[in-house]
């Protein structure tokens, strides 16, 4: 039986979950737009930790560019970490899916500038644990910032250039921290066009971005800062995530695009999936 897209059913869900804002696009064609509490097409959401999303494309750019490799230790770029016998062996890799050994912290209010994710000890042995947080975006993004630096970039700056600028996508803001830095896993506000066109610029290039969308041994479910798969929906399907019910929702073998924004804690991703895709 074919896939049925349900949009009432699932407008009905989302409007009883604190709606802002729900896109739904096949393609080039938008198929429903609902928006509520004020927002419409262009007024400039945060992401929270949806945010995380754009580092692991990020990542495979700076790849293409030469600067990095996935797989190539922290500890190549940050000496000190080689005299810790379990920092030396975490790669950039572990770091954007979560699995580099870091406790769980360093979200929303609480994230480290740079140089105190880069001191912060591990509780685990790298690759043996998934833990949520915000920490290994941060070290990562102050490796990206050191192989940046000739070139009189931040990360923030290469990811413009290399990703968003591209993929007409145009961050609204993004929260600084107390030393002018931005944030890697979180901070960003964009409106639902600009996410949406995030969206689709990702389905465009999920060959090449396949690695972000693979799993690691502690936790097939989480790739390089996507979500992999859910209940009642495609077998490829990928989402952001953000709290209160922020979300990105990509299905490649449909070319489906589903953006959602909202101000619930009891949204349930599962949920609205298996009210939407039926």
């Amino acid at each position: 039986m074919a896939l049925q897209i349900e949009i009432p059913a699932a407008t009905a869900y989302a409007r009883t979950h604190a709606l802002h804002a729900m896109v739904i696009a096949l393609g080039d064609e938008i198929l429903a737009q609902e928006y509520g509490d004020g927002f419409d097409a262009k007024k400039p959401h945060p992401l929270y930790s949806g945010t995380k999303s754009f580092w692991g494309p990020a990542a495979l750019c700076a790849r293409d560019d030469g600067l990095l490799e996935l797989d190539e230790p922290v500890a190549a770029t940050f000496p000190a970490w080689r005299d810790d016998p379990w920092k030396r062996r975490v790669t950039l890799r572990m770091l954007l899916s979560l699995t580099a050994g870091f406790g769980f912290g360093g979200l929303g209010a609480a994230v480290p500038e740079y140089e105190r994710a880069l001191t912060t000890p591990l509780k685990d042995e790298p690759e043996t644990h998934f833990t949520y947080g915000g920490i290994p975006f941060q070290v990562f993004g102050a490796v990206l910032a050191r192989k940046l630096a000739d070139r009189k970039l931040t990360p923030h700056d290469y990811l413009r250039e290399r990703l968003l600028d591209p993929a007409g996508v145009r961050v609204a803001s993004w929260r600084s921290l107390k030393d002018g830095t931005h944030p890697l896993p979180t901070g960003a506000s964009l409106c639902a066009m600009d996410w949406l066109a995030y969206g689709r610029y990702v389905v465009r290039e999920r060959e090449r971005l396949a690695p972000c969308f693979q799993g690691s041994s502690a936790n097939a479910r989480y790739g390089l800062g996507w979500w992999l798969g859910a209940r009642h929906a495609p077998k490829d399907l990928v989402y952001a995530s953000g709290s209160a019910g922020q979300a990105l929702y990509l299905v490649a073998s449909l070319d489906l695009t589903i953006v959602h924004f909202g101000a619930s804690a009891s949204f349930r991703h599962e949920t609205f999936l298996r009210r939407l895709l039926r």
